[in-house]
Formats: structure tokens, sequence, C-alpha cells
């Protein structure tokens, strides 16, 4: 097969594979230890078996942190921690969820009234809704399907994981297989990162389009407006490891991440202003790129030149009502401060990362494990002194796993707790694990007890699916 031919190939296999709907898989549930500890909890909670099942996986983002929501490319692997529910189907008009851990409660909704998700409680079952509510809106269902559903994770909560975001696609594959309908991978993957913001989370899309456009033994390249997904072959000779902090960060219960949002919205606004342009429809940095046809270099000599370091909004050119509607979200409204230099220059320098760590793995050079570790490196410098993210417990983390044997690590998620991602090389693979052990973990008995869950290696891992007993 010629070159042109192979690419030709490539293109329109993966243009089928994204318009398709997420796979129905047929399965042996007794052969699967996982599925039949839910089947079990199931039937003891209801008294009946579930009709189906369906999964969608966390992630880890190799590089690219805080870019998705200014509309820049970001390069994740599904990763085998997932949410996973067993759900049966009803007349009584209402959607009964239940928790296969104990420590969360039950909860009840009615089938016809309007799903109210309450920002200011985000609990577990506020995400699961999120999913229901952009499925119900999204075809215009007066009266969902009746459910029972048992939910259970194996990804660490408020890790940096995406638990969250897994939880509101599971929910949203759930309800659009309870209700009989059918949406490609990326139209839920759109519909779950919209919906996603009802319980205030300003996410940009990237959790909810690896959850689903996810393949097994391949990261991917997630790019923006359109969405779509390019498959990134990973080097020979290294694998990913992650190691969980064991601090916890709620993006939906903290400003934090909805603050570096606005800062990145303002910013826009001031480079926009800056050159001439129309700033008024303007949200993302990539769209004053885009305008100006500009090099990420040549944008970050514009944010050296047009932005001052202190966050003066002055010359913005935005009146004070356009500046709490359009640009505060609402946990952001009472923030004065703002640090514009910074978060400008992390997603330009961040954008540009993500390429160059692509075009390695394109030509897998005979360095390319080295020159990814040098990426991973930067970025967690960046994130952690320009778009201050970290937190002194990830910065020892990702130190102890440099000294151990990893060639680049970095902070992976939102960040302010959550988890470090390590480029290992494969023959230092057992010694790093047991020297980030000994140096991270055993020392704090709150670590130590977490460990079996906080430190693995990660292998490409498949996308959502749903599960019928075979």
């Amino acid at each position: 097969m010629s070159d042109y031919k192979r690419y030709v190939h490539s293109y329109f296999k993966k243009k089928v594979e994204m318009a398709a709907d997420p796979p129905k898989l047929k399965t042996v549930i007794a052969a699967n230890e996982r599925l039949q500890n839910l089947k079990n909890t199931f039937e003891t909670k209801y008294g009946e078996p579930p009709l189906f099942y369906a999964c969608a996986p966390g992630r880890v983002n190799l590089i690219g942190e805080h870019i998705d929501y200014c509309g820049y490319s970001v390069l994740p692997m599904a990763i085998e921690p997932s949410i996973l529910a067993a759900v049966s189907l009803n007349n009584s008009g209402k959607i009964t969820l239940a928790n296969a851990n104990p420590l969360y409660m039950d909860f009840t909704v009615s089938c016809s009234e309007d799903i109210a998700i309450d920002r200011d409680n985000p609990k577990w079952y506020y995400y699961f809704l999120c999913g229901v509510k952009g499925i119900k809106e999204n075809f215009g269902i007066a009266n969902l399907a009746g459910m029972s559903c048992v939910v259970e994770g194996t990804i660490p909560p408020s890790s940096g994981l995406s638990s969250s975001s897994a939880l509101v696609c599971c929910a949203g594959l759930v309800t659009m297989e309870a209700n009989q309908k059918s949406l490609s991978k990326v139209a839920l993957a759109e519909i779950c990162a919209k919906s996603e913001r009802y319980i205030g989370t300003e996410g940009g899309g990237m959790d909810q389009s690896i959850s689903f456009l996810a393949e097994r033994g391949t990261a991917k390249l997630i790019e923006f407006q359109p969405l779509r997904a390019t498959d990134v072959k990973l080097p020979d000779g290294a694998v990913f490891v992650i190691s969980n902090c064991c601090v916890e960060m709620n993006k939906a219960a903290s400003a934090h991440f909805n603050i570096r949002v606005v800062e990145c919205r303002i910013a826009t606004k001031m480079l926009a202003q800056a050159r001439g342009l129309d700033s008024g429809r303007m949200l993302k940095l990539v769209q004053v790129q885009t305008e100006l046809k500009a090099s990420l270099q040549e944008m970050l000599a514009l944010v050296d030149e047009a932005v001052q370091p202190r966050g003066d909004l002055q010359g913005a050119g935005i009146i004070p009502e356009q500046f709490s509607t359009e640009l505060l979200s609402a946990n952001t409204q009472q923030e004065t401060h703002f640090k514009l230099h910074q978060r400008a220059r992390h997603v330009y320098g961040e954008a540009a990362r993500v390429l160059q760590f692509k075009s390695v793995c394109d030509s897998e050079p005979a360095e390319s494990v080295q020159r990814l570790g040098d990426l991973m490196n930067q970025s967690h410098a960046s994130c952690r002194d320009l778009y201050e993210c970290s937190c002194p417990e990830l910065d020892q983390l990702v130190d102890i796993c440099l000294k151990s044997g990893s060639v680049g690590s970095r902070l992976t998620g939102a960040g302010w707790g959550g988890c470090a991602v390590s480029m290992v090389p494969d023959e230092k693979v057992e010694s790093f694990l047991k020297a980030v052990s000994e140096a991270y973990y055993r020392p704090d008995p709150r670590r130590a007890g977490m460990e079996k869950q906080s430190l693995f290696v990660s292998k490409p891992g498949g996308g959502a699916a749903i599960f019928i007993e075979e």
C-alpha cells in the first residue's frame, strides 16, 4: 500500500470511528470479577438483575494542562480505572441512584420534573444527574424512562484523573441507552462537556472527549472546534506511572479552577484590544492567535508586550456589566485581582509543548523518551510557576519521582492536589515504584494506607461502552 493510500485509509477509518456510537459489547458477567460483584450488589439492592451495564474510563493527561478551555489541543490517554453502572428499567416514574460505596448516600429524582443541580453542594449524584439532564434536554424528553442504578468507581475521587467527568459520561451513556436514543461518540462527548457545567465547572471538554474517543493501546491528540481525535503512538522503552499526592481538590467546590478560566478570558480581551481586533466575540486565547494568523512564539511575544504582569485591567475595554455577566462564573464574582500575563504565557507555551510532544512521538527519534521527559518537566514548571496550580505535596512528589528514575514528571489534571504522571524507562520501573513508595508513601500513615490505589503503571485504555450479559 502506498503512503497516500495508507493515509486515506487511516483518515476515513478515523472518520468512521468518531461517527460511530459507543460500542455495545456482549460479555460473560461471571468471567469479570468487578462486573459480577456489581451485579450481586445490584440484586441485593433491588431484588432483580441489571438489564445492562455502562462503563466510562478516567484519563491521565500526558501534556496540555489548562489549555482545552482556551481552545488548544491536549494529549491524554484513557486509563483502566473507570466508573461502572448497573441499570434496570421500570415504570416507577423515578430514577433511583445508589452507590456501591456505602459512604455515598442514595438519591431519587422524578422522571418528569426538571432536574435541579445544586452547585453549592456537589454530591456524587449531582454529577450523575448532569449527564441525565444533558441527554434529557438534547432530545427534549418530557418523561425519562424509570431507572434503578448502582454506580461503582475505581478512579480515586478528586485525584486529577477525571472521576467526576467519567461519572457524567457514564450517566449520559446510561440515559441514552435507557431511553433508546442514539448518538455518536463525538456528540456524546460534546453534550457531556456542556452538561458538566451544570455543577459549576467551566471545563473545556478534554475529559469527556477522551472518555468516549479513547482506544486501547494509543494516546490521543484531542483537538476542538471541530472536536476530533488523532492517534498518538507512544514510544517503546518507557511506561507512564501515576502517583497520587493524596491531597484532594474538588473543582466544583473550589473557585481555583474557574478563576483560571476567567483570567484567560480577560487576557483574551486584552490581547485582542492590543491588536485592534473585535474583542466582543472573543473568549478563548486561541481565537486571538487565529485572527492574527500568528505563531505561538509570536503570541508569547505579544503577551510580554501587551499584558502587564501585575494584573492591571486598564485598557482591556471591558465595561463592568460585561465583566460580570460574560467573564465571571458564579463562584468568581468576588475576585478583583488577576494574573493575566502569567496565565497567558502558560497557555501559549503549553500549547506549543503539546505540538512538540506529538511531533516527537510521530518522528520517533532515538532520544524520544528523553525529549518527551524534558517537555513534561517544562510543563510542570509552567503549571507550578506561571499557572500556580500545583501544591507543595505535588511538587515534593514530582521531585521524588525525578530522583527515583523518571525522565519526566508533571502534575496531571486540574492540580492543587491529585496526581503526578511520570515517564519511566522500562528497566527502571520496579526500582522506581519501590523508591517512590519508600520516600513518599510509607513515612506517612495516611498515605501508606492509600498507596495501593495511588501508585500504579498505566497503559492506554479503551473508551466508554455498554455491556450486555451474554
